[in-house]
């Protein structure tokens, strides 16, 4: 008996399908790994660059904080150099004042109708006590210290009778206030940032 096999047409025909699905599979596949692994080596290549990026910007940064801490550390020494030349110049009035003041007080004394036992200053604050003739004299004399650039003001704190050498004569104590005088020639008080003019007519 003759037996002829026909070929599984259908089958052949689902394997071939079958065959170029896995093709197309594989290949899709592949140009998706191709495509991830470029992705990937562009996303590596733009991390370390932003990372160089990163280190650079960083060590600039480094940088300036150094000179602006240079920069705040030049201030600080200069307001303190600032600070001490001021006390210095301070110092320097204050270690005047006394001997400038001595020298205005000489300057405007009668010394034939008033005479003084003691001056003394401190803290701006200057005492006066003598003997003159008579008011008048105690009078004129606070008038010619009130026209010193270094008073500030003058008041008469005590006024008596002493008998001195058989004669009749005025106790006194006056009272001043001192101080450097400014640019315009006027005494400055220290506790105030204003020209103190005289509180008295000259």
């Amino acid at each position: 008996m003759l037996q002829i096999n026909f070929l599984p047409v259908r089958q052949l025909k689902k394997r071939e399908k079958a065959k170029n699905e896995l093709i197309a599979f594989f290949m899709l596949f592949s140009a998706v790994v191709v495509v991830c692994a470029f992705v990937g080596w562009g996303l590596s290549v733009d991390l370390d660059s932003a990372r160089r990026e990163n280190a650079r910007l960083t060590n600039e940064k480094q940088g300036v904080q150094k000179q602006l801490t240079a920069i705040d550390q030049l201030n600080k020494e200069k307001e303190e150099l600032e600070r001490k030349t001021k006390v210095i110049e301070q110092l320097k009035k204050v270690s005047s004042l006394a001997v400038r003041v001595m020298d205005e007080v000489a300057s405007r004394i009668d010394s034939n109708r008033l005479w003084l036992n003691s001056m003394a200053e401190t803290g701006g604050n200057l005492d006066l006590k003598g003997i003159a003739l008579d008011n008048e004299s105690i009078a004129q004399f606070m008038d010619n210290l009130k026209t010193s650039p270094f008073v500030l003001e003058v008041s008469l704190a005590e006024s008596s009778q002493k008998a001195l050498a058989g004669r009749d004569l005025k106790s006194f104590t006056i009272f001043c206030r001192v101080a450097p005088p400014g640019n315009d020639g006027v005494a400055v008080d220290p506790q105030s940032d204003e020209t103190l003019q005289k509180t008295t007519k000259r």
